[in-house]
């Protein structure tokens, strides 16, 4: 945020590097100008405070003109006394205010009894930068590699947009009007573990096909999941034949793999070997799956929630409708993680006790052979 707004953004002194001054930088100057002519309109402002300026120095105007008592309306027609008041209270925050600045916001109010509109300006402009903050934020967390515990605190931040979102749709009313234009979808997060990530899918596809009594059990996961699209292409075929009570073995999968047209990417005997390889529980596996799609969509909501914002044309209750829609992907996948790490019921600790698949247990300790399902 500048701390001083250009007096004047036409002059030939300005610096070149720096974007010319966008709608709000106007909305604001003309809103202090009428507060600045007209003291008594602050009283009908709702929805905006210093924080809702783009600009440091029109924030600190703005703080001088609530805190200071309004003067009296002939007076202040008279003589610039409480207009020097507004100065020196301003100065405090921003010392590079000047006289000539606060004639520069009045000149530039074209009509006083328009204060309202020009906040209605401020306050939409504000939420749109708070918005696109808080989902640059999420999409951040969700790439961050040194969080101890990702998953909690990822959706902790997708809690505090949802509040900002819902926010807004209380503050911008409903209008006719079609959802914001679809941004073209953000690149897929940079993963040092991107190998470890394909390791564990190869040693889940292996472990389920060795022991499928897990597979019933983790409806929770989708092939959606997956970071290659072989693996979950395979998981499809996997819970395609638990769903039917078909037999499951590499055979079987190998042959469900045909039938849904998977072994143009494989080579079978790869596929055969690779699942007969298993190590650990497929629910351990699984759950690391399902951490990284968690992660990887609430990073594609940040960004499209931060691609709608970047939109000027999108009026607020498009966001509202766009960030939502966008949400509520994260909603879906952040149920199924809720139900794979949930406490088992007692009903399902007793089947799990009777099943004869291995406890459920973390990767083993030393290096499992390796797997090639994938090329």
């Amino acid at each position: 945020m500048p701390t001083t707004p250009n007096p004047d953004p036409d002059e030939d002194d300005r610096h070149d590097d720096l974007p010319p001054p966008g709608p709000v930088y106007y909305a604001e100057q003309a809103l202090l100008g009428a507060l600045l002519l007209e003291p008594h309109r602050h009283r009908a402002l709702t929805g905006i405070d210093a924080g809702s300026f783009s600009y440091a120095a029109h924030g600190a105007v703005f703080t001088a003109i609530s805190t200071l008592p309004a003067p009296d309306p002939v007076q202040h027609a008279q003589n610039t006394v409480w207009l020097n008041q507004v100065l020196t209270a301003a100065r405090e925050q921003t010392r590079g205010l000047t006289g000539p600045y606060l004639h520069t916001l009045i000149s530039a109010c074209p009509q006083p009894r328009h204060a309202a509109a020009y906040a209605r300006m401020i306050e939409a402009d504000h939420a749109r930068r708070t918005l696109r903050g808080q989902a640059q934020h999420l999409a951040q967390t969700a790439t961050n590699p040194a969080l101890p515990h990702p998953v909690p605190t990822v959706l902790a931040e997708a809690d505090t947009l949802t509040a900002i979102v819902d926010g807004l749709a209380a503050r911008f009313p409903p209008h006719p009007g079609a959802p914001p234009r679809a941004p073209a979808p953000p690149p897929h997060p940079h993963c040092d573990g991107h190998e470890e990530a394909l390791d564990e899918e190869r040693l889940l596809l292996a472990t389920a096909t060795t022991h499928p009594g897990e597979i019933e059990r983790m409806r929770w996961l989708t092939d959606s999941d997956f970071t290659h699209p072989l693996h979950a292409g395979l998981w499809t075929c996997l819970t395609g034949l638990a769903r039917r009570g078909a037999p499951i073995d590499p055979v079987t999968v190998l042959w469900e793999a045909q039938q849904r047209g998977l072994t143009t990417e494989i080579v079978p005997a790869d596929l055969i070997h690779g699942l007969s390889v298993p190590a650990g529980s497929a629910a351990y596996y699984g759950e690391r799956v399902l951490e990284r799609s968690v992660l990887a969509t609430a990073h594609e909501v940040g960004c499209r929630i931060k691609a709608f914002t970047a939109d000027p044309a999108t009026t607020p209750y498009q966001l509202v409708l766009g960030s939502r829609r966008a949400l509520a992907d994260l909603s879906a996948v952040r149920t199924r993680w809720n139900h794979a790490t949930s406490p088992a019921t007692p009903a399902a600790k007793s089947a799990r006790r009777r099943s004869s698949a291995p406890p459920r247990a973390g990767p083993p300790r030393t290096a499992a052979p390796p797997v090639h399902i994938s090329r």
